[in-house]
């Protein structure tokens, strides 16, 4: 079995900062992309940053300049920095990962558990 397992939401102020992380644990061959989605009350999950095996990065326009996604190849981690957070970045934050597991043929996409970011006054 493969869990992602995410950390590090919270409520903040606005223009405050935080840090998610999220670790993948089980029997993993190799992992491709990982990526942070959001979804906020009554949305849909949306993309907010994807970043390749191999460091390139992709960002959600509401996002660029704020948020920066980077992995640890070896930890098997990504992590979202988060500054300068408006009230509209409120919503619970979903780590992914494409990764291929040893003795099955395809790979597939796995989520985490989901954490809360908040950001009010």
């Amino acid at each position: 079995q493969v869990q992602l397992v995410e950390s590090g939401g919270g409520l903040v102020q606005p223009g405050g900062s935080l840090r998610l992380s999220c670790a993948a644990f089980g029997s993993i061959l190799r992992i491709d992309d990982m990526g942070w989605y959001r979804q906020a009350p009554g949305k849909q999950r949306e993309p907010v940053a994807v970043i390749t095996s191999g460091g390139t990065t992709n960002y959600a326009d509401s996002v660029k300049g704020r948020f920066t996604i980077s992995r640890d190849n070896a930890k098997k981690t990504v992590y979202l920095q988060m500054n300068s957070l408006r009230p509209e970045d409120t919503s619970v934050y979903y780590c992914n990962a494409f990764l291929n597991r040893p003795g099955v043929l395809r790979g597939a996409d796995y989520w985490g558990q989901g954490t809360q970011v908040t950001v009010s006054s």
